[in-house]
């Protein structure tokens, strides 16, 4: 579905599913030129509480993701979600092990995805990486991203991805999931966006997504769903003009609560 609709990016990682989200993307793609698509997994984190980042694991993990995925190489290979360990280690230990499997032709490019704005500088400042990936944080309600890391980043040289445009669910129509972690008064300025888009004909999912798509110093933007329909939802909201007057109107309801987030990973890493 997602490659019918023009989409060729496909992000995926062993904590999805335990391991489920590869499997079941090699079964899919068997018979798909591998030309046809980018494809972009990660390693170190494997549930929510077990990550292991060491170089052993690293050449594993890759071994295992081409296996599951059922290619010879892997277009994109991120550490994932680094905030929750000492962070010094995926400099020392992580990254010059996965320039190994580069250099070994198993991985086009290498780089780390996570949360916090502090780890973009700390890795980058010490090493060299192809790319990163934030999440939850170029959206309609947070721009901290933009604001102060995206600049560095390009300074540097470094690929930028960025996923979440729905942050979490905040930002469509569907209800608030309890595990959301946003502060009160931003799901309330949520939900009155939501209000508002409905009102106009428009739904705050499809401003959300044409919102972070727009944004031309970032490569790539990520938002999954397990329902097909989405995906063509998305990639015909995509084609279709941004309302920026309904946008100014929804950012008015958001600035008062304009990069609010919250703390992920180790206190340190934040």
């Amino acid at each position: 579905m997602a490659l019918d609709c023009g989409l060729r990016l496909i992000d995926s990682s062993p904590f999805y599913g335990r391991g489920m989200s590869e499997v079941m993307l090699g079964l899919a793609l068997r018979d798909i030129p591998r030309d046809d698509y980018l494809l972009c997994t990660k390693l170190g984190r494997y549930d929510l509480g077990h990550f292991d980042f060491s170089a052993r694991r690293v050449a594993e993990s890759v071994d295992i993701s081409l296996h599951r995925l059922g290619t010879d190489h892997i277009d994109i290979m991120l550490c994932h979600d680094i905030e929750f360990v000492p962070m010094q280690q995926i400099v020392d230990e992580t990254l010059p092990a996965l320039r190994e499997a580069k250099q070994a032709g198993k991985v086009r490019f290498i780089g780390f995805s996570g949360y916090p704005q502090k780890i973009f500088r700390f890795i980058c400042d010490q090493t060299d990486v192809d790319c990163v990936l934030n999440y939850n944080q170029y959206t309609l309600q947070n721009t901290r991203f933009a604001d102060e890391t995206i600049p560095y980043l390009k300074d540097k040289g470094i690929g930028v991805m960025h996923a979440g445009p729905f942050s979490a669910r905040l930002l469509t129509d569907a209800p608030l999931p309890a595990w959301l972690k946003e502060p009160e008064e931003v799901k309330a300025a949520a939900r009155e966006a939501v209000s508002l888009c409905q009102d106009r004909g428009s739904s705050l999912a499809k401003l959300a997504l044409q919102f972070s798509v727009a944004n031309s110093d970032i490569a790539t933007t990520v938002a999954g769903s397990a329902n097909p329909e989405n995906i063509r939802r998305w990639a015909e909201w995509i084609a279709e003009p941004l309302d920026h007057e309904l946008l100014a109107d929804v950012q008015a309801i958001f600035a008062p609560v304009q990069n609010i987030g919250h703390a992920e990973g180790l206190p340190e890493n934040n």
